[in-house]
């Protein structure tokens, strides 16, 4: 596994690990309905196209093949953080949140936070994350709980 910086040809396979593990992963905890409204079945890739162009999330490949991903705003905010949902449970959110520590160690970040799904708790919580709050949010007309959590490094 290695870890790179993104490219403008990821742009398709970011957004069907997205989806792909929004649908087989967090459906365990969400509803349909709630993954319908997150991951929309109709990928807009020249949105996702424009949005990884302005976070140029972190990479994680596997054999060629992109496995993980992470977005690390300047204000220690880890946006996106999903794992491919063939690959979960085989070191890649551990290595991939090792990157985000270290680079944000490096750019004088104190603090990370990031608004955990019900799924991605517990893998947060084990990183030493702490909950702040529960919270509800909307995606297209739909509610959904996540957590914000934080790690001060």
């Amino acid at each position: 596994m290695k870890i790179r910086e993104y490219r403008l040809s990821d742009t398709q396979a970011i957004a069907k690990l997205f989806y792909d593990t929004i649908h087989e992963i967090n459906i365990a905890d969400y509803t349909q309905e709630q993954v319908d409204a997150w991951a929309p079945k109709d990928i807009d890739y020249e949105v996702w196209h424009k949005r990884l162009q302005v976070k140029l999330p972190y990479i994680v490949e596997d054999n060629g093949e992109i496995v993980g991903f992470g977005e690390l705003e300047a204000d220690g905010h880890i946006d996106c953080f999903y794992c491919h949902s063939k690959y979960q449970r085989k070191g890649i959110g551990s290595k991939l949140l090792t990157h985000l520590e270290n680079t944000a160690k490096s750019q004088g970040i104190k603090r990370l936070y990031t608004e955990a799904s019900i799924t991605a708790k517990p893998f947060f919580e084990h990183k030493r994350f702490i909950v702040v709050k529960e919270q509800k949010v909307e995606r297209r007309g739909v509610w959904f709980k996540n957590y914000v959590m934080e790690k001060y490094l």
